[in-house]
């Protein structure tokens, strides 16, 4: 074999036994990479099977350290120990790093540390500044695949620094020991951070030598004339082979694992190896015996039938099966000289011993071929004759794979040939689809190997081969194969071509004959070559090796103890003091436990205890009443939580309640209700809706709300347990909730957080059926987050919280459910993804299947990422199929009606958070982050929620009909080939749920005059007309009766020293003689948000004080409303009407409420006599607390925004117009401020107080009736559910159902014909137009006018492109296009790839018009057009 010239000072090296009796060996040894428990390739099997033998010599104080990068599931090589460091982990988490610590699950299980390093993402600059001011490694040009493992090796270093400052003394010898360049940053950093730990740097393959040979270059004859930092350059690898160059010179040892590498290390890094360490292995994973031979059999059976079903031929008899394997690499593994073999044999010897040779290299694929796994479960399926015969999974681009290249059409692609290739592109872990084992059985069965490797550094795969007995020919280019050429003594099983740079040619023509030469061999022979391939493998164990890294260790420590005149430790007490007090230092935390002790009512009163945990006794005449009954101020004092009311009512009282009668009696009466309302429950029908929302308003005693968004969720599920829709609600459980509202004497917004006793909500532990705790566990940098899952019951309609606030949880973690909206973006993120990922999780943990995932507002966007995986790893869907699965059964309801409003985070913080995502979802990370984006690949745009929530849902929609209008705005970018008017977003009015609103006085009323308008399930709506049929005097007297109501709410509110800002007893006697019952009285009460427009009535104090002070018919106004914490100018209208309020002339006329709630709120829009509403035009998404008033014959003033463009009924309600006069925001709050005294003074103050003889203000009442009976009855969540469920419930699950019909058949066409049409659409061109010329011909009405396009469409059929012409009415700048026809032109003529469309166009209408002809992929079986937008313009 030929000679590839090293030096003596390597030969023999490998094998030679340590004799230096004085080397030193660590006292702790760190070993890094990149593949602690992640395979990835062969460094992985260094590490995992030399751990057996360290751990034998060093026990737990060889540590190896991994990344944490399979974050989600169980990392099946890993068993996490949460007890083991504990203390010390608390104390990296407190300095920003996330570890877990545990064993590794291979022989030997040594101590693991797996670190997230995606925490120190934001810090990246800091850390490529230091490796550049201390190095000068250059990183400039790096890119993530750089930048991810410097990272990693940097916090790597800082684990390393952090575990022998705490735990290791000052006279132990310390080695860390870094593998590749990944992990370099680690040991420089502790060159200057520890400089008493001796760094190892060990490179397997340098980064330019596998560049060099990947290029096509010839490496081996120019290597010491190759400028390797001009090839970096070239290669734009500079950032990697800087880093390694700078790590070869600057750690302790430097070493490599063959002499072939040692001189690519001398040559192109410039650096002398000082060990090199030949990589061994340990035989336990080689079955012996009668195990062995099963296993052989089995993977034969199983590979032979599945080549005979792919080629639909049977083997004659047992064929000579050669395999090879690895990574895709096809010149420097070899592939293409061993394909060229094979044709050689092919051409040259058609008859003889039949071959089956198996590839098996993983590549993109799209999973098993569909036909060839159901062949091989049944026999009777047949195989799809347009697949290709050599695959057996569906490549992504097979049209660019070389091998599928180099095999098509060639002599290898015939069902007659004497080969038959089996090209297997996926990883063989015994999931395959296929074959269903691992790659050692697979290999197991194989009779020779050949890995003709062009640059192999060392070659574990011919290992594994000569270790199961299976003869193999390698190469003298590969580190295996020149070892075993250096070892005596001849090796039948092993043979090594020599290969260099030109010989590729002679190398296929060896392989050959090498294949023919066993393919005819007899079984003494062949046993003989098994045996000697088997002895080879003996001499490479680590027992052999493992004194090479003694050796390199000891030089590492010599060096250390030269760089830092450090002295040799010679014996002593380890036990140092200074441990003694680090230890001190790390202090253990108590391990507390919550216990929940409940209150048992007696049996004839355990009814109460139902009807509290249940929040239908909320909104239930009766009930509410039941509670009060049992004690009035006990009910008041508990905030109206029955739960509290019977957990503090007195023993006494309880007995009372026994024996009385009339209570007992309205008890049965009320349960009796209650049951039978549940029993309904069985009944529902239609399709099962899954509803997500961060925040719910159900009742003022369950703080997880703070706003419109939440109240209406909370409304949204009770109309869905009152209309029995099977629906199942998600959201989050808030230990603190919004926050509670204080008021300083010159109106500063205090914020204060209560936190919540969760024994006193209608909450409970969600059990499985084996009555455990339900909880789910959510993947975090660093660490698993574990949420309980509570259920609250909302009448027939279960909503599940999730809870992190317990002791299975780090302290950082326990906060995320802390607050609702409260801290930072990376706070508002961790929210996010446990809503969205988590709350899938507690669905399917509880085995809740829904037909329809509705995400309400883009909080919850992440919802669709966690289905799109559990389709790919449980249905084995591709990426896109997976992704039609989702899009069909998703709606997207947006709120937001500003483009800030709508969450956006960081690239960067997207990438520590979720950048092992897409390896779940099996896409790349280009491909996942531009899920929320509209620039693909702008790393300066932010991850968009509401884009990610858009492209992971079929429908989407807005709040009202002008909110959807501005949403189309919004997102309008998502689809640039189509103008708004075209856009599929929807829309659906948000309402309010009666019974909560409606004041039970009125609810009473109403049922006793049209109670055939209110059903459990219905509102119908002609029958609210019958409000008119209602007294006069009946529905004022009821007004009086609910305006007293609020009267007492606000003198106990205004009394409450702690909360209002009351600043002095004159102020408070100002209040009680000022504010009066029978004043005209106006209600303000919302989020203080600048747009608002809260101050627009202080524009004019004096015009102001006019109105309130009028002697005869006064004015007063009631405000309420909180500012988000962040929000200070929101804070400073608050406090700019609290100051008014104390000015002497408005003392008691203008008050401000504190602490809003639903309680209050509930209060104010049964109570004022009219609502005001003054937001900026158009920020009101749709608002809901009108909806609320005019529920209760209260009319609104409002901005023509929102729901009011849709609502407003000339005389039943007042507004301001919906137009904006001025484009200045200032004068348009100064005209609509002018707009507002004026409507007040002349229309609504006249109309009040205008009375008849008996004082009745009869036009005011016809208004009130008018408001109900026009307006209110079109404005529940009764017609908002029904909008839903006909609109986008109904029609998702009719396709929903279609595209999972078949085992997913027309998800997967859909997603294959989306794929070719990608493939193909930068190919699609229009090569010319032709249209009616006006200046020979002009166009009239009547008309018909020819109009073609001619494109060549590249391979795809013509009934994939439409090709239509708009007509749009004149375009002006600035202004929206507005499309005034659309005519589809159709094909005339096809000529090869060439494509003639063409329409006889008539007009119909006069008018200047923009003619324009679009080109777009045409598919009848897409939902619309947006759900596939590529556009190309003619």
């Amino acid at each position: 074999m030929q000679d590839v010239g090293f030096g003596a000072m390597f030969d023999n090296q490998e094998t030679q036994v340590m004799k230096n009796e004085t080397v030193q060996k660590p006292d702790y040894l760190f070993e890094v990479s990149w593949e602690v428990c992640n395979k990835v390739g062969g460094i992985h099997t260094v590490v995992s099977t030399k751990a057996q033998t360290m751990t034998r010599e060093m026990g737990d104080k060889y540590i190896l350290i991994g990344p944490d990068i399979n974050r989600e599931g169980a990392n099946p090589e890993f068993q996490e120990d949460q007890n083991m460091l504990r203390e010390w982990r608390m104390t990296l988490y407190s300095q920003g790093y996330r570890v877990r610590v545990g064993r590794w699950k291979v022989e030997g299980e040594p101590v693991v540390v797996l670190v997230d390093f995606s925490s120190l993402i934001s810090k990246k600059d800091d850390i490529l500044k230091f490796l550049w001011e201390n190095h000068k490694v250059d990183s400039i040009s790096g890119q993530w695949d750089y930048i991810e493992p410097v990272l990693f090796g940097f916090a790597a270093g800082k684990v390393v620094e952090s575990y022998v400052s705490n735990f290791c003394s000052s006279s132990e010898r310390i080695v860390a020991h870094f593998h590749e360049w990944m992990t370099a940053s680690g040991g420089l950093y502790l060159r200057s951070a520890s400089p008493y730990v001796a760094t190892v740097f060990t490179t397997h393959a340098t980064v330019m030598g596998r560049c060099i040979a990947g290029s096509g270059l010839p490496l081996y004859g120019g290597l010491g004339s190759f400028n390797a930092d001009d090839y970096a350059r070239q290669f734009n690898v500079v950032a990697k082979h800087s880093l390694e160059k700078v790590a070869a010179r600057n750690h302790d040892a430097f070493c490599t694992v063959s002499k072939i590498t040692a001189k690519e290390c001398k040559y192109l890094l410039g650096s002398e190896v000082d060990v090199i360490t030949p990589n061994g292995f340990e035989d336990d994973f080689v079955w012996k015996g009668d195990e062995a031979i099963s296993r052989r059999t089995n993977a034969r059976k199983a590979i032979i039938e599945a080549t005979e079903a792919c080629y639909g031929k049977k083997f004659d008899k047992e064929p000579l099966i050669v395999g090879t394997s690895g990574r895709y690499e096809f010149k420097n593994k070899g592939l293409d000289v061993f394909i060229d073999a094979l044709k050689k044999i092919a051409e040259r010897a058609p008859e003889g011993r039949e071959i089956l040779a198996l590839i098996t290299v993983p590549a993109s694929n799209d999973g098993p071929r569909r036909d060839l796994a159901n062949h091989l479960a049944d026999a009777k399926n047949p195989i799809d004759p347009m697949q290709p015969r050599f695959l057996t999974h569906n490549l992504t681009n097979p049209e660019n794979d070389p091998i599928v290249k180099a095999l098509s059409g060639s002599v290898l692609d015939s069902a007659d040939s004497r080969i038959k290739v089996l090209f297997v592109p996926t990883y063989l872990q015994g999931a395959d689809g296929i074959f269903s084992m691992g790659y050692y059985e697979c290999l197991a069965g194989m009779d020779l190997t050949v890995f003709a490797s062009y640059y192999e550094p060392w070659g574990y795969t011919p290992l594994e081969s000569v270790a199961f007995s299976i003869p193999t020919v390698t190469t003298s280019l590969a580190g295996f194969g020149k070892w075993v050429d250096d070892l005596s003594g001849g090796h039948k099983g092993v043979t090594v071509i020599t290969r260099n740079d030109s010989n590729s040619e002679s190398v296929a023509e060896t392989i050959a004959e090498t294949i023919e030469r066993y393919a005819a061999m007899g079984k003494k022979e062949y046993d003989e070559a098994r045996q000697s391939a088997y002895e080879v493998s003996r001499t490479a164990l680590w027992k052999n090796f493992v004194n090479n890294y003694t050796e390199a260790y000891g030089v590492a420590l010599d060096r250390v103890i030269t760089r830092t005149n450090k002295a040799v430790y010679d014996g002593g007490n380890t036990n140092e003091q200074v441990n003694f007090v680090r230890q001190q230092l790390v202090s253990s935390q108590p391990s507390w436990s919550r216990l929940m002790v409940e209150k048992s009512l007696p049996e004839r009163l355990r009814a109460l205890e139902i009807l509290s945990k249940n929040l239908w006794w909320s909104w239930t005449l009766g009930a509410h009443e039941l509670f009060e009954y049992i004690d009035a101020e006990l009910w008041a004092a508990t905030a109206k939580n029955p739960i509290a009311l019977l957990d503090k009512i007195p023993y006494a009282r309880v007995k009372e309640l026994e024996q009385d009668e009339k209570f007992l009696a309205k008890l049965d009466e009320v349960y009796a209700q209650f049951r039978a309302y549940m029993a309904k429950k069985a009944e529902a029908k239609g399709p099962k809706i899954a509803y997500f929302s961060m925040e719910y308003g159900l009742h003022s005693s369950l703080k997880i709300y703070s706003g419109g968004l939440g109240i209406l969720a909370g409304d949204y599920i009770k109309e869905a347990s009152d209309k029995n829709v099977p629906m199942v609600a998600v959201g989050l459980l808030y230990r603190y909730g919004y926050f509670t509202q204080k008021l300083s004497a010159q109106g500063a917004q205090e914020a204060a957080y209560e936190a919540q006793n969760f024994q006193k909500l209608p909450i409970s532990p969600a059990r499985d059926e084996m009555g455990n705790w339900c909880s789910i566990q959510v993947a975090l940098p660093g660490r698993n987050v574990t949420a309980r899952i509570w259920k609250c019951e909302v009448g027939r309609t279960d909503l599940y919280l999730l809870d992190t606030d317990h002791e299975l949880n780090i302290e950082e973690d326990r906060s995320i459910t802390y607050h609702l909206y409260g801290g930072d973006w990376e706070h508002r993120l961790k929210q996010e993804l446990l809503l969205g990922v988590g709350g899938i999780r507690a669905l399917n943990a509880m085995g809740i299947k829904s037909d329809i995932y509705h995400c309400n507002e883009g909080h919850a966007a992440f919802i669709g990422l966690e289905r799109i995986h559990n389709y790919v790893k449980g249905k084995n869907l591709s990426f896109s199929e997976a992704l039609e699965v989702v899009r069909s059964s998703s709606l997207y309801t947006t709120h937001t009606p500003v483009p800030a409003g709508h969450d956006a985070f960081p690239e960067q913080m997207i990438r520590q958070y979720m950048s092992h995502y897409p390896d779940r979802l099996g896409i790349t990370w280009e491909q996942f982050i531009n899920l929320g984006k509209t620039r693909p690949n702008d790393p300066s745009e932010k991850f968009s929620m509401s884009f990610l929530a858009c492209n992971l849902s079929q429908e989407v929609n807005g709040v009202s009909w002008l909110h959807g209008e501005v949403s189309k705005d919004i997102l309008g970018d998502m689809w640039p080939g189509y103008f708004k008017d075209e856009l599929h977003i929807g829309y659906v009015t948000n309402g309010v749920h009666f019974p909560t609103w409606t004041a039970s006085t009125l609810r009473r009323l109403y049922a006793k005059y049209f109670a055939e308008g209110f059903s459990e399930e219905q509102y119908n709506i002609p029958a609210w007309q019958k409000v008119n049929n209602i007294p006069d005097k009946e529905l004022w007297n009821a007004r009086l009766e609910l305006k007293q109501r609020l009267f007492k709410t606000v003198g106990k509110i205004m009394s409450d020293k702690s909360k209002s800002a009351i600043a002095s007893p004159r102020q408070m006697v100002a209040v009680k003689e000022n504010f009066k019952a029978d004043v005209l009285t106006i209600g303000f009460a919302r989020r203080f948000a600048t747009y608002k427009r809260a101050h627009l009535l202080f524009t004019n104090l004096e015009r102001l004080s006019a109105l309130v002070n009028n002697p005869e018919r006064p004015v007063q106004f009631v405000f309420a409303g909180k500012a988000h914490p962040q929000d200070i100018p929101g804070q400073d209208l608050i406090k700019r009407i609290v100051a008014v309020s104390q000015m002497p002339e408005f003392a008691g006329k203008i008050l401000f409420l504190p602490n809003y709630d639903m309680d209050i709120s509930r209060k104010m829009v049964q109570g004022v006599d009219i609502w005001l509403n003054t937001p900026t035009r158009p920020l009101e998404a749709s608002g809901t607390s009108g909806e609320k008033a005019v529920m209760n014959g209260v009319m609104q003033f409002s901005v023509l925004d929102g729901w009011w463009v849709e609502g407003y009924k000339e005389g039943a309600g007042w507004m301001l117009p919906m137009e904006r006069t001025y484009a200045d925001q200032n004068h348009q709050n100064e005209l609509d401020a002018e707009m507002i005294y004026r409507t007040i003074e002349e229309e609504i103050v006249p109309l009040y107080y205008n009375r008849d003889k008996n004082g009745m203000p009869l036009g005011w009442i016809k208004s009130m009736k008018s408001c109900i009976a026009d307006i209110a009855s079109n404005f529940t969540t009764n017609r908002m559910l029904t909008d839903y469920e006909e609109r986008f419930y109904n029609p998702l699950y009719l396709r929903h159902r279609e595209i999972v019909k078949s085992d997913y058949l027309l998800a997967r066409e859909i997603a294959a014909w989306k794929r070719k049409v990608s493939a193909a659409w930068d190919k699609v061109r229009v090569v010319s137009t032709k249209q009616a010329d006006m200046s020979k011909q002009p166009m009239v009405v009547g008309g018909k006018y020819r109009f073609e396009a001619t494109l060549d469409i590249d391979g795809l059929r013509p009934e994939d492109i439409g090709v239509e012409l708009l007509l749009a009415s004149q375009i002006e700048s600035g202004h929206d296009v507005k499309i005034a026809k659309k005519v589809d032109l159709e094909v005339v003529s096809v000529e090869g790839s060439k494509v003639v469309y063409a329409v006889d166009a008539l007009m119909e209408q006069t008018g200047s018009y923009d003619a324009a002809l679009r080109v777009y992929p045409k598919n009848s079986k897409l939902p619309h057009r947006m759900d596939f937008a590529l556009v190309k313009w003619a």
